[in-house]
């Protein structure tokens, strides 16, 4: 099984690739792939991701059948099914690397930005609860100077949110700390660029030297 370190570099190549208009041979999606893994998986990552139809992360990262475990959510919120989705794939699977992906124009912040605004009264309960998700993570950046400008709003909230779900994953369940300590399991945020394509890791990373 790949280490954190070395299915991060997996998925950075990935995304040049996927940029650069250039798929690998090696990534396989065929049948023959698919009667190997009859018999089990063995994902070299976990990817907890927005449900939004422009970021399907297999196709951004230029992997095949089995390489990566996917959970899809709008705004990549971190509710209990969702620890317990990475809890199970760390544990089962030996996978070493978690990411939080989120991406530019994400609609369930926007969604979150504009109820903090102009507070709706007829919301579904359902939605309200993705909201309430989000809320805690971007209502601090409401009291500063930032929401004078829309665009910075959205970019800061857009990252404070995917900050803010890896970080309940790395402290909020005791299955995944200890991983973390003692077995190498790392938890990243990666923000998706919709109008590049490139996947920028900018929280949780090793620091260099």
């Amino acid at each position: 099984m790949d280490s954190a370190i070395d299915a991060l570099k997996r998925l950075q190549e990935g995304n040049r690739r996927f940029v650069s208009e250039i798929r690998s041979d090696s990534v396989l999606t065929g049948q023959t792939r698919r009667r190997e893994l009859v018999s089990g998986q063995r994902p070299f990552a976990i990817i907890l991701g927005c449900s939004d139809s422009r970021v399907p992360a297999e196709i951004i990262f230029d992997q095949g059948l089995g390489d990566l475990f996917v959970i899809r959510v709008a705004g990549n919120i971190v509710a209990p099914s969702h620890i317990g989705s990475v809890e199970f794939a760390a544990e089962r699977f030996g996978t070493r690397l978690v990411v939080v992906l989120g991406h530019t124009m994400c609609g369930a912040v926007l969604a979150t930005l504009e109820e903090l605004t102009q507070p709706g009264e007829n919301q579904s309960p359902n939605l309200r609860a993705i909201v309430d998700y989000i809320r805690p993570a971007v209502a601090e950046l409401m009291e500063t100077e930032i929401r004078q400008d829309k665009e910075a709003l959205v970019y800061h909230a857009v990252r404070a949110n995917i900050r803010t779900s890896a970080n309940h994953l790395r402290h909020g369940s005791k299955i995944l700390e200890q991983l973390i300590v003692e077995s190498g399991l790392m938890v990243v945020g990666a923000e998706y660029s919709l109008e590049t394509g490139e996947v920028d890791f900018f929280d949780g990373l090793p620091k260099s030297g």
